[in-house]
């Protein structure tokens, strides 16, 4: 337990160094292209912190992200994943065995005939 608890505490300096070092590296990437490229001004440590920010809730969202970590640590498997696509699967196409072996020739068919059609005629042709 004692061990555990030790990495827990050597875990927290090293996720503030790597924060720290992303930011500082997003200010040398804004600093060194950008100013050339598009005539923007140069910003500074905590500018970059902010801009980060601003990106994570516009383009990823809080709300999605929670989600997101909560999913995360309820996998249960590839098992379950199968098993909750083929429920999913069932209960929006094919209810019964008629409608399942419907649905599998149909895109058998079509599958043979985009793309096995070619091959066919090239070996009637010879």
């Amino acid at each position: 337990m004692k061990r555990n608890n030790k990495k827990f505490w050597l875990a927290i300096p090293c996720i503030i160094a790597a924060v720290g070092l992303f930011i500082w590296f997003f200010q040398w990437l804004w600093n060194s292209i950008l100013p050339d490229v598009l005539g923007v001004k140069l910003i500074s440590y905590w500018q970059s912190l902010g801009i980060l920010v601003i990106s994570k809730i516009l383009f990823v969202g809080l709300a999605n992200a929670k989600e997101k970590f909560k999913n995360r640590n309820n996998f249960r498997g590839p098992d379950h994943m199968k098993e909750n696509w083929k429920k999913k699967f069932e209960t929006q196409f094919c209810a019964s065995e008629e409608e399942r072996e419907k649905f599998k020739e149909m895109w058998k068919q079509r599958f043979e005939s985009k793309f096995c059609r070619q091959d066919m005629d090239d070996e009637n042709s010879k």
